[in-house]
């Protein structure tokens, strides 16, 4: 059982390093819509979010597409990351929890 303890305290410690890595991260989804989306003419991008309880919509220039697209790259990474820490965290602690 200790091996294994031993093995998630270095996965944890994998995970802080990946996470020094991370850049400029936003959360959100990145939508190309059309003013007439029949003829799929007039594309614009919008970029759809919640922060804080709050929904935000905002409109993206052509030039900030692939910033955006990479920032919120990051930002998947960043929460994956997070959630896996999590949970070694609580598989560690049940493993010290079933030991004393």
């Amino acid at each position: 059982m200790r091996t294994r303890l031993n093995e998630i305290s270095q996965q944890i410690a994998d995970i802080k390093v990946a996470l020094a890595e991370i850049r400029d991260m936003r959360p959100g989804n990145l939508n190309q819509q059309f003013r007439k989306p029949k003829e799929k003419k007039g594309g614009y991008y919008q970029l759809n979010y919640t922060h804080k309880n709050k929904t935000r919509t905002e409109y993206v220039r052509q030039g900030m597409i692939e910033t955006i697209r990479s920032e919120i790259s990051e930002y998947q990474k960043f929460r994956a990351l997070c959630d896996k820490w999590i949970e070694l965290s609580i598989e560690a602690s049940r493993r010290r929890v079933k030991e004393s």
